[in-house]
């Protein structure tokens, strides 16, 4: 037991001892300065290598604020009806496809991506798809023709007429922009703004593609949202469309019959029983009219509350916002990083030699 004790004793490091370990590796580190100097001055080199040669990266932002609308203009529509006697049911349910952050999803959705993607983009007289310029400027051209034929690739054919090729080309494009380009977030989580940003190394991509992006996105959610208030508009429009037809053709021939009889004898029910039946039939479709526009309207202004606000606040301008690195922040980084990297060899060689030369 004394002996254990004393061994721990034995291993604890007092503060002298200490700062001359420090004082030894300092000394190493000094002899070895030349290397070390080499080193810092290999990674300044670099640093200003790679901040020449790496390119910037442009930000293209979209901030919008999306109102949806709410339960409580519908009850107002619903007391309306009650007061009419119609039954909306359940017209003012809130869809759940838009709830919560589904609308970020839908950004990063396979289907928004490749719709962007394939909407023309002409620039410098030059006509091309927005997914075929990635291609050519990242020369994912070069780096996959190994494996793809990118001259037999026809992208502006329709969507049902794409290869097996076509598509898991176009499916590669999106998962890269996906995973390094796309980024879409609510700034606020307590508020409804979003922001889309879209961040490449080919400024007018990055531009063109967000606003095209945004532009997809926003009209698929509007279409959507206002989808079965719209075809139940329809129907009701078609309807009236209909009845009305009816009744004016009712009109006119009772008013051929009266110019026909202006003086009818009273004496004959054939012509009175005429009059009369055209008169129950405008009096019936009089009626069948009246109620189908009056829900008609009721229809229009459910459709009117129900298509949600996209405002957009913040649009991509040129000159984009650039990222890169500075030549200053480049030499300062390369110095620091290869200095700590030689201090690392110094070190690990130092223990080397003391531990298995020996």
């Amino acid at each position: 037991m004394q002996q254990q004790n004393q061994h721990i004793l034995d291993d604890k490091l007092t503060f002298g001892e200490l700062v001359e370990r420090l004082y030894q590796w300092l000394f190493v580190f000094l002899r070895k300065w030349r290397f070390l100097a080499a080193m810092v001055l290999l990674g300044a080199l670099l640093g200003v290598a790679v901040a020449l040669l790496k390119k910037p990266v442009y930000h293209a932002d979209t901030t919008f604020v999306l109102e949806q609308s709410e339960m409580g203009g519908l009850g107002n529509i619903s007391g309306i009806a009650s007061m009419l006697g119609l039954n909306l049911g359940s017209v003012g349910s809130e869809s759940g496809l838009f709830k919560g952050d589904n609308i970020l999803e839908l950004y990063r959705s396979d289907a928004m991506l490749s719709l962007a993607l394939l909407t023309p983009f002409d620039t410098a007289g030059e006509s091309q798809l927005l997914v075929e310029r990635y291609i050519r400027f990242h020369e994912l051209d070069e780096k996959w023709k190994r494996k793809v034929d990118f001259e037999s690739l026809n992208f502006s054919l329709p969507r049902q007429r794409f290869s097996v090729q076509q598509d898991s080309v176009l499916r590669e494009v999106v998962k890269e922009i996906r995973k390094v380009s796309l980024l879409v977030d609510k700034p606020d989580r307590k508020l409804n703004i979003i922001k889309v940003t879209v961040a490449s190394k080919d400024e007018d991509f990055a531009k063109r593609f967000n606003e095209t992006l945004v532009e997809t996105v926003n009209d698929f959610y509007l279409k959507t949202k206002t989808k079965k208030t719209a075809e139940n508009l329809s129907v009701l429009q078609q309807q009236a469309d209909s009845v009305r037809t009816v009744l004016d053709e009712k009109i006119q021939q009772l008013a051929r019959f009266q110019d026909k009889n202006p003086n009818p004898n009273p004496l004959l029910q054939e012509g009175m029983v005429a009059s009369r039946s055209l008169q129950i039939d405008i009096q019936a479709s009089a009626a069948v009219y009246e109620e189908i526009v009056t829900n008609l309207e009721i229809a229009k202004i459910n459709h009117r509350n129900n298509t949600p606000l996209i405002q957009i606040i913040d649009q991509p301008r040129y000159p984009l916002e650039r990222s890169e690195i500075k030549l200053i922040t480049g030499i300062l980084l390369g110095a620091i990083i290869f200095f700590l990297l030689g201090m690392a060899f110094v070190y690990l060689q130092t223990l080397f030699y003391r531990h298995f030369k020996q």
